[in-house]
């Protein structure tokens, strides 16, 4: 038999029906059984659900306007009466509630992140939201050493000190305010004061690592989904470096951006294998003189894009030939198999700094769309040949927009994970609060 040549093997390419199938399913009936341990974090859940919709461009045809109007219904049904939101109704106690048992039913940092998120993309005006509460309740979430808790129960914050707290509440923040300068915010006549956004700055920058990726707290071994947080969370603040960035300038992070860059880029790998013993990642390796940043689409939800001079002897190396015909995903920590979720957490914290050509999207494409996107059911799985989840289809589909998507699903705001037709819904509310304030 004569080999198959090269140039006739088909790309592969996004099972859109099957994808829209699935995640049908998810939002109009069960879940499968194994999401009954995640039933107290709905809100969460909802999120994924919505996005993918949005992301596949079939949110408001597969969802009818009914259907949509009592989503935005159950997301304000969790909005606790202090500010800040549930993960879902389960822990509200009514009538019953009162202090005694008030730990029970606290808001939630990553839940109030998820349902103001989950509003945007079904283009409610966060007209029920209460604003002034939630940014008052979200700088109580905050330690003296910047980092940010989970819930705050007996007077006490629970939680850890991790980045992913941080990203969630900076967003929360954006969210709410806006491009505003730092400091008090004028909220319904009301001043509000802001979160310590100096000390969280210099809580990310003590987590960074020797090897450039950032950790959850400092001597602590960097991960990329923290890496992604911290970033995410600076780029909410407006707290990156950029090349015009002085000494006399506000406290910005990370403190070499540079290295950053690097330990990302050598995230990419072709171990898929989880049973492997050998990581190819610095087989191929491939120096890339002088490549200057390619910057992304603007828009005013945006702050400004990290601009970087790189000079000969500060090249970024990055760990496979730009040319490479095979697939190529991302890991979270060096010697690590390739896993789905990580195409998101590296690829956008790669956009985030204004990098996205220095890892290979054409073999990103490749490993999400012949190795983790599940033939049968759609969706894709964390490694090859598993089934799909929630996390690892929506992170999918979001890593797959940010690499082109082939115009199969909308362009993604890199810092949100939601599309950014939605995220730039903020700028409308944006200015009708600033409207409100001046008619005062």
């Amino acid at each position: 038999m004569a080999p198959i040549e090269a140039a006739n093997i088909m790309e592969p390419c996004l099972d859109k029906t099957r994808h829209i199938k699935y995640w049908t399913r998810c939002i109009k009936t069960f879940l499968p059984h194994q999401y009954t341990s995640n039933d107290s974090n709905r809100m969460y859940l909802a999120f994924l659900m919505l996005s993918a919709l949005d992301l596949l461009g079939v949110l408001t045809t597969t969802c009818s306007t009914e259907e949509r109007r009592d989503y935005a219904n159950w997301i304000y049904r969790c909005q606790h009466p202090r500010g800040g939101f549930r993960m879902w109704p389960g822990t509200d106690l009514g009538e019953r509630a009162n202090e005694s048992n008030a730990k029970w039913d606290p808001a939630n940092v990553p839940a109030t992140y998820f349902a103001l998120a989950s509003l945007l993309i079904l283009g409610d005006d966060f007209g029920r939201v209460r604003r002034k509460d939630t940014l008052r309740w979200l700088r109580r979430m905050q330690r003296e050493d910047g980092s940010f808790g989970e819930t705050h129960v007996d007077g006490q914050l629970a939680g850890g000190r991790d980045p992913r707290f941080g990203y969630c509440a900076t967003g929360v923040r954006w969210m709410l305010r806006g491009s505003r300068k730092e400091g008090r915010l004028m909220v319904d006549g009301d001043q509000v004061e802001d979160i310590n956004v100096d000390a969280l700055v210099e809580c990310i920058r003590n987590a960074e690592s020797y090897d450039g990726g950032i950790a959850d707290q400092s001597l602590h071994e960097p991960h990329a989904g923290y890496t992604f947080c911290s970033l995410g969370a600076l780029r909410f603040m407006n707290r990156l470096p950029t090349s015009s960035t002085k000494p006399t300038d506000t406290r910005r992070a990370p403190s070499n951006p540079q290295e950053v860059i690097r330990w990302l880029a050598h995230r990419q790998t072709d171990l898929l294998d989880p049973d492997a013993t050998q990581d190819s990642e610095f087989i191929g390796a491939h120096r890339i003189k002088n490549s200057q940043p390619v910057p992304p689409s603007q828009s005013a939800t945006e702050p400004p894009p990290l601009t970087l001079h790189q000079s000969p002897d500060k090249s970024i190396i990055t760990p496979f030939d730009l040319h490479t015909d095979g697939a190529a995903g991302m890991n979270g920590r060096p010697n690590k198999t390739a896993d789905t979720c990580y195409a998101w957490w590296v690829g956008a914290s790669l956009h985030i700094l204004g990098q996205p050509a220095l890892y290979n999207q054409q073999a990103m494409s490749r490993y999400l769309l012949d190795k983790t996107q599940h033939p049968v059911l759609g969706g894709f799985g964390k490694f090859p040949g598993d089934l799909p989840d929630l996390y690892h289809s929506c992170l999918g589909l979001a890593a797959l927009a940010l690499a082109g998507g082939g115009g199969d699903v909308k362009e993604v705001d890199a810092g949100m994970c939601v599309s950014k037709e939605a995220s730039v819904r903020l700028e409308a509310l944006w200015k009708r609060w600033d409207d409100e304030e001046i008619s005062r």
